[in-house]
């Protein structure tokens, strides 16, 4: 299994942050896919934000975060949005 750390985007913050929710590799990450992962994060660390949401999604398809497509970014701030009501 790979270490999330190896991941794009993915720092050791970031990195406990899913252990903790029970996401221990890159494999896992990958298999559970960003919004899933968000989920997670958000139950366990409220103050998480759409840009965790895109670096999850960066990390999986290693791409800078800052580079995803405008409609992947759309889509991810209409999940990010939904789960705020």
């Amino acid at each position: 299994m790979s270490e999330l750390t190896s991941m794009m985007n993915i720092g050791k913050e970031m990195a406990n942050k899913l252990i903790s929710v029970g996401i221990k590799s890159s494999e896992e990450l990958i298999e559970a896919g960003a919004k899933n992962a968000f989920l997670k994060l958000k139950q366990k660390y409220p103050k998480v934000c759409l840009v965790h949401l895109y670096t999850l999604e960066g990390a999986i398809h290693n791409t800078e975060y800052n580079r995803l497509s405008e409609d992947t970014k759309k889509e991810l701030k209409e999940f990010s949005d939904f789960l705020k009501k």
